[in-house]
């Protein structure tokens, strides 16, 4: 029996704010606690003009992945940041046009074009490394953030970050995106204002423009240099975007070009060092799994950088990305707009409601990861993966819309973690709190610092 729309269980709305409030205090407890309390479909209002949904049940996640395009939408158009940021890119546009720009990027993401950017991540793990210190103190997250900027500077646009001024200013200006996507997208002073019949300025909108631009005068800059030399391959992402035609023999404006550079500058790097600092943090607690991995790098590496060839042997470096990425997700929630009525669990969902579908609450599942909230990379078994349900674990999402670079994010997780383990031992530092950020991205707060010694 189907139960009216009104009778959806979830927690209690008040006037005005609905449920923001406790959203926006802690948005990963309230998504958990939610699913415990109410089930596999649940309620929420956050917005004046609709609801959400949050699904968890692999079979329900699957159905609205695998029909995006069809019956439901990303939706992120209504995101006045995002859209800032990312503009029409592969990340937020629909329909007909993402299509499009979907079958003019992939040939960019081929996996034998993928495999020659490894020695590319080697270098720039390599220069890090040089630089540090034994004893020295440091900021896993955000050498991690730096490393992985330098690797998509060089191989998307194949410019060099690792020393000059711009790779200060683009860290800077990254960051700001990021900082100021959380602190609006949880402020009850912007909900308010976005209530009212005319649009007033947010504060710290300036600030983020501002970061925007400095942005996109970088990425302009290097699409107008790279017209003039449009014939010439330089083994760069760009570089095939550039020469992406239809069948019409029409390529990217470079507005497109510009949307689909931000949209890989930004997941391109900050998902992966994201990654790699809670791979860092998790090992830091747990010795066991740190020495387990270290004797793999010591057998398999014995003593130098490792390369391509090397990760089908890295099987348990790959299961420690693999748990990393399940207990702390590189995106923790994903949404899609409902395009008809829709039923879940015996409830029907309306026409343009918000459903969100969040990896935090999946990956961490009593009826499908035994021990949830324990790191065990030992769990990523053959027989494991098999049997786990699909659409119970997705950290790079799935379906039509799955993420484009997730083979690139695999692999250079992969490389960076071996190339710093097997280099340096990294001991968290215990006076200093870390705290989960849930942004766009699932980032430290404050960073993570480690003291590190030389193996």
């Amino acid at each position: 029996m189907r139960k009216p729309m009104n009778a959806v269980p979830g927690p209690r709305p008040i006037p005005i704010l609905g449920n923001f409030l406790d959203l926006g205090a802690n948005p990963l407890k309230f998504f958990s606690s939610c699913t415990d309390k109410y089930g596999p479909v649940v309620k929420l209002t956050l917005e004046k003009d609709r609801d959400m949904y949050i699904l968890s049940r692999p079979e329900d996640i699957r159905y609205v992945l695998v029909n995006t395009q069809k019956q439901f939408k990303k939706g992120y158009q209504r995101d006045r940041i995002l859209n800032l940021v990312l503009g029409n890119g592969l990340i937020t546009s629909e329909g007909d046009f993402w299509l499009r720009q979907r079958r003019l990027s992939q040939p960019a993401f081929h996996q034998s074009r993928i495999n020659s950017y490894a020695a590319v991540m080697i270098q720039s793990a390599s220069r890090m490394l040089e630089s540090w210190q034994d004893g020295e103190i440091r900021d896993i997250h955000q050498d991690m953030m730096h490393c992985t900027m330098e690797i998509v500077a060089r191989t998307l646009f194949n410019v060099d970050l690792s020393s000059s001024e711009d790779a200060k200013t683009v860290g800077r200006a990254l960051d700001q995106v990021l900082h100021q996507y959380v602190k609006q997208s949880t402020s009850v002073s912007r909900r308010l204002l976005e209530m009212l019949p005319v649009q007033l300025p947010l504060r710290g909108h300036a600030e983020l423009r501002q970061s925007v631009e400095e942005l996109d005068r970088m990425i302009f800059t290097i699409i107008e240099q790279r017209r003039q030399q449009e014939d010439q391959d330089h083994g760069d992402l760009l570089s095939m975007l550039l020469q992406a035609r239809d069948d019409d023999g029409t390529g990217m404006t470079d507005e497109q070009l510009r949307d689909e550079v931000m949209s890989l500058f930004l997941a391109g790097h900050e998902t992966t060092a994201n990654v790699l600092g809670w791979s860092f943090y998790a090992l830091g607690q747990h010795p066991a799994a740190y020495r387990k991995l270290t004797d793999e790098l010591d057998k398999v590496l014995q003593g130098r950088l490792p390369g391509m060839e090397d990760i089908p042997r890295l099987a348990y470096t790959q299961s420690i990305v693999k748990e990393s990425m399940r207990l702390y997700p590189p995106v923790w929630m994903i949404s899609r707009e409902a395009l008809t009525d829709v039923e879940f669990d015996g409830c029907t969902l309306p026409a343009g409601c918000e459903i969100a579908l969040s990896q935090w609450i999946m990956h961490r599942h009593p009826d499908y990861f035994p021990e949830p909230k324990s790191f065990i990379p030992e769990r990523w078994t053959s027989e494991f993966e098999e049997n786990l349900p699909p659409y119970a674990y997705f950290p790079f999402g799935a379906g039509p819309r799955v993420c484009i670079g997730s083979n690139f994010a695999m692999m250079e997780a992969v490389l960076l973690l071996a190339a710093v383990a097997q280099s340096y031992t990294l001991e968290l530092l215990p006076e200093h709190a870390v705290v989960l950020e849930p942004s766009i991205t699932l980032r430290p707060r404050n960073g993570i610092k480690v003291k590190l010694t030389t193996r």
